[in-house]
């Protein structure tokens, strides 16, 4: 086996990554991007770029706050967009649109009140067509803004499943992380969502934590345990670019990658040992837990409508989205400028998604996930083999043990060891032309 990169490179959670984006030059009209689209089973994301705080480890599309009714003059523009949207969907459709599952995510959707809520879900029922009652819906929460009547709303409306950040339940580690709660508060929280009966809970962890041990890593996860949770996701921990932590000093490169390896290999065990099946890297579910909607990583399919200023859209050779920044200022900026815009009629910034990239895309999340790929499902869609389009890539994959030697020949499957490199795999798959427009993307 030949030396192993580092493991934590990049979590991949989209391929390409906005990073790549730029301003669309043609500005598409979307009614010509989905002209030709199949739009029988698509997904809807909605967008609330609002949290009560800002967490240190966070470089995700989110403000701190909304004064001066900003939450409303964003609602009026997500409604405005779903308006335009719809239409460009419906405008050359051949069949029915139909919404095949929905997601709320963030920054925290449920920064909204519940008012704002069912407003949110009006959007997504009266604009777009989507039926919250039919199909999964994903919400995500904060223990802060988990409030009975909140939940309540998402439960009528459809939620089938609610996923709540808790990062740490020991408040000295969630204090380092730049996530000051108290685990009180937390259980209470927990304890809401349980009230409301909403089928799936998903508990967040981070694992690296400045001060974090074996033990007290231990102490969280049978902490979240107790809840039986259906999901559990367990993340690295990364100081990236712009963010509170990735300002400050933080351990050596090979020593927090040791400590976060270890915390990772004690969690997937402990967690194989309660009955949970991984799912991918970080994704774990109960044993007999509902399916409720897309696992980790699994989105190779494209048909993907997202609303609001932090969301992605899909169609098959183009990804596109508004502009995106870390900075507070910066994000300020557009979130102010998507409020007062009145035509969402075209794709502003985006890229161009051709048959290598794809392939590239489908290769790259469906290998991530712990069940593999199925060669024939490939050929199926792209007329070739993975061995003969990334004959350099598997092969290294092979030498450094990240493949399962004994998925057999019809089956793509990463090993133990691959899994837990899958932050190092992903991006190793990234094509030239993405690496050179991520490289030279100017962080703000």
């Amino acid at each position: 086996m030949t030396n192993a990169p580092r493991p934590y490179e990049s979590y991949v959670y989209a391929y390409p990554h906005k990073t790549a984006y730029r301003p669309l030059a043609d500005r598409p009209a979307l009614s010509e991007l989905w002209a030709d689209e199949r739009k029988d089973a698509l997904s809807l994301y909605l967008h609330i770029p609002f949290c009560e705080v800002r967490c240190g480890f966070c470089n995700l599309f989110t403000r701190i706050g909304a004064p001066d009714e900003l939450t409303t003059r964003y609602l009026d523009a997500l409604d405005r967009q779903a308006t335009a949207v719809a239409d460009a969907l419906h405008a050359r459709a051949a069949t029915g649109v139909r919404f095949a599952a929905a997601a709320f995510g963030g920054g925290t959707p449920t920064f909204l009140d519940a008012g704002e809520l069912e407003r949110l879900c009006d959007i997504a029922e009266k604009r777009m067509g989507a039926d919250l009652r039919a199909v999964p819906l994903s919400v995500e929460t904060s223990p802060s803004t988990a409030t009975a009547d909140r939940l309540s709303v998402l439960a009528e409306r459809g939620a089938t499943r609610v996923s709540i950040g808790v990062q740490s339940f020991v408040e000295e580690e969630a204090k380092a992380a730049v996530r000051p709660q108290r685990r009180s508060d937390v259980e209470a929280a927990l304890g809401r969502i349980r009230d409301a009966r909403i089928p799936v809970l998903n508990i967040d962890l981070i694992y690296g934590i400045d001060g974090q041990t074996p033990e007290s890593w231990r102490l969280s996860l049978d902490a979240a345990l107790a809840w039986r949770p259906e999901e559990l996701y367990l993340y690295p921990l990364y100081a990236r670019p712009l963010t509170p932590l990735g300002r400050r000093a933080h351990p050596s490169e090979a020593g927090w990658d040791a400590q976060r390896l270890d915390l990772y290999r004690r969690g997937r065990d402990h967690l194989l040992a309660q009955g949970y099946e991984q799912v991918s890297m970080r994704m774990f579910r109960r044993s007999g837990a509902p399916r409720e909607g897309a696992d980790d990583y699994a989105c190779q399919t494209d048909g993907m409508i997202g609303l609001g200023c932090g969301a992605r859209s899909y169609t098959s050779d183009l990804h596109y989205s508004f502009d995106y920044a870390v900075g507070m200022r910066e994000i300020r900026s557009i979130i102010d400028a998507y409020t007062t815009t009145e035509d969402f009629s075209r794709a502003e910034v985006g890229r161009a998604v051709d048959t290598d990239e794809a392939r590239r895309r489908h290769l790259l999340q469906s290998l991530l996930q712990a069940e593999g790929m199925a060669v024939e499902g490939y050929r199926e869609r792209f007329g070739s083999r993975p061995a003969d389009d990334f004959p350099a890539e598997l092969d290294r994959f092979a030498d450094l043990g990240w493949l399962d030697t004994d998925a057999g020949p019809g089956l793509l499957r990463l090993s133990p060891t691959g899994l837990a490199y899958s932050d190092a795999l992903g991006p190793a798959l990234f094509s030239p032309a993405v690496r050179a427009a991520m490289a030279s993307y100017e962080a703000k």
